[in-house]
């Protein structure tokens, strides 16, 4: 049988102030009036039914995923004990899901994408699972063609064609700086890394053994409890004492063996507020605009951003991001919104929790 579960357990802090701990990025609704969880799920629900999907998502954020994807069951909502970043998070669910069907096939996503078109990807998708299972001694991730030499994402260098848009790895690549994203643009060989993947269930589990054999014995320990309301504490503890570690790092750059199969999608890892340049087209003087009041005079090039109908007036200003809460108002030039994490510390070290 096939799975897919979505990863929801990050707050979003590049997205500060409308992503909050208590309602993280992927539950907010600016984009197209839907969140980016019930966008991720109703693109899976394309090649499967609502059974064979999951979520996982930290314990404080269950209540909230729930409510918003009432029709998933209950179960498959898998709770994570604390946050230990993707390589235990996605561990953890390959081990329950291994509980409930050994042999199974697995896909991961995330909450946080805008694809399109739905069609392409759920064929893509499809693809995937496919290769999974011909290709079973193989991980799968899934490689976007490139529309531009960003420098924000990471690469995946292709190596020899197993079939019509399915490829052996040669090498992951980290972020490049301008002109080695510009090379690897016009070469056609590299794809971006999409964070998304495919595998059967005991070849990923295998994998993790083998490259992480530390974290594999704690995930098979916390699986194996996880269930038992009276060992929560212990559950939690076990699972902090995991490495902090991404699945790329962990697993994909070290694995026996990785194939790509190319998603030629329009795709957009929603990751800071600068990315909405690319979900909203802007208006006549350059105005990104994603509130429903807003008023511009002499402006340019600004990112606006409120999900009440707080009037955002802006006059004589460019280049800024200007986004709107209850309780915070955030202004910042856009080529500073790398640095929204940081400041979100400084404010959570002056305020504590209040507004973080």
């Amino acid at each position: 049988m096939r799975h897919a579960v979505i990863m929801a357990g990050g707050s979003g802090t590049r997205l500060w102030p409308l992503s909050r701990e208590v309602k993280p990025k992927q539950l907010l609704h600016i984009f197209e009036g839907r969140s980016l969880l019930r966008q991720a799920y109703e693109r899976l629900r394309g090649l499967l039914p609502p059974e064979q999907i999951y979520v996982v998502t930290a314990g404080d954020y269950m209540p909230a995923m729930r409510a918003e994807l009432p029709e998933l069951p209950a179960e498959n909502f898998l709770a994570e004990p604390c946050p230990r970043d993707t390589a235990n998070a996605v561990g953890l669910a390959a081990h329950l899901l291994a509980a409930r069907d050994p042999e199974g096939t697995m896909g991961v996503f995330t909450a946080d994408h805008i694809i399109k078109p739905m069609e392409v990807f759920c064929r893509t998708l499809e693809k995937g699972f496919d290769a999974a299972e011909r290709f079973a001694d193989a991980l799968v991730t899934f490689g976007i063609t490139p529309r531009s030499p960003h420098t924000g994402y990471g690469y995946i260098y292709r190596g020899a064609r197993l079939r019509e848009g399915i490829y052996e790895i040669q090498q992951f690549v980290e972020k490049p700086d301008p002109p080695t994203a510009e090379q690897y643009f016009a070469s056609s060989e590299y794809y971006w890394n999409s964070g998304m993947f495919a595998w059967r269930i005991p070849t990923i589990i295998g994998q993790i053994a083998k490259h992480q054999p530390r974290i594999h014995a704690g995930l098979r320990e916390v699986a194996a409890h996880l269930p038992d309301a009276d060992a929560a504490d212990a559950v939690r503890a076990r699972f902090a004492e995991l490495p902090r570690i991404s699945i790329d790092f962990a697993v994909m750059e070290r694995a026996d063996r990785v194939i790509a199969v190319e998603m030629p999608c329009d795709w957009l890892d929603v990751g800071s507020w600068t990315a909405l340049g690319e979900v909203f087209t802007p208006d006549a003087a350059g105005n990104v605009v994603a509130a429903p009041n807003v008023v511009a005079l002499n402006a340019a090039r600004n990112i606006l951003v409120s999900e009440s109908d707080h009037l955002v007036a802006a006059v004589g200003v460019e280049g800024l991001i200007v986004v709107h809460a209850d309780d915070v108002t955030l202004v910042c030039r856009k080529e500073d919104a790398q640095h929204i994490k940081d400041l979100v510390q400084k404010v959570r070290t002056l305020h504590e929790d209040r507004y973080t």
